[in-house]
């Protein structure tokens, strides 16, 4: 089975009295390991496909399959949030780091929710870091590093529960161009070990790295690119 498998999978909203088809039947599976990148025009329904696959949001109708997982038929918000925070991954564009933290620190917290010791926390918060390219930098604040490293003690966050799943959305809107590279080839060198990424992305360049780009277009899927990366 596929990591991902959505089927006639729709979201709509009732607003002012009419119906928004924010997705409307998306059919999609995503194999483990893969690079996916989801591109569309606004309104196209990232946003709202990036939720679900986050379990974040629930489906109106259809089936959304994670890692075995029935997340369609789960309707105990505990129980999603336990899932969402052991077998999902997220970075954001505006990378959600907390001011008085440092680098370890904000790496440590989703540990902290899973009730793990503070020595595991630690140690593991620390490999996480390594792996990103910021062992050096771990007692630095956010104020005290660059976007891109910011970026990276982010990633690092979203690794350090090992996750199945890597949630990306936009992570190099907020980046110049030199950063986003450095961003992609971290992207390219997790995705080289056995991780899988999800990225909603507008700019070209990112979804060049991926080796699955899913077009989006009035919440439906309207073709998928699957090729050898640039």
């Amino acid at each position: 089975m596929p990591l991902i498998l959505l089927r006639d999978l729709t979201r709509h909203y009732t607003v002012g009295g009419e119906t928004v088809r924010a997705l409307d039947g998306v059919q999609l599976e995503l194999p483990r390991g893969d690079f996916a990148a989801i591109m569309g025009p606004s309104g196209s329904g990232k946003s709202t496909l990036m939720n679900i696959l986050g379990c974040l949001d629930r489906p109106s109708a259809g089936e959304y399959w994670l890692d075995g997982a029935a997340i369609h038929e789960e309707r105990d918000d505990a129980l999603l949030s336990r899932l969402r925070g052991r077998r999902i991954g997220f970075v954001f564009q505006t990378f959600n780091l907390l001011p008085r933290l440092d680098a370890v620190e904000n790496v440590e917290l989703p540990l902290v929710y899973q009730g793990l010791g503070p020595g595991e926390r630690r140690a593991r918060a620390e490999l996480a870091l390594a792996r990103v390219g910021l062992a050096d930098r771990h007692r630095h604040r956010p104020g005290q590093l660059s976007g891109g490293q910011r970026q990276r003690v982010a990633i690092a966050r979203a690794l350090v529960t090992e996750p199945s799943l890597l949630l990306a959305d936009e992570p190099t809107g907020n980046l110049d161009s030199r950063t986003t590279g450095e961003i992609l080839d971290l992207f390219d060198r997790l995705h080289g070990d056995g991780q899988t990424l999800v990225v909603v992305t507008h700019e070209r360049e990112v979804a060049a790295r991926a080796w699955r780009v899913v077009h989006l277009f009035d919440g439906r899927v309207e073709r998928v690119e699957t090729r050898t990366p640039a």
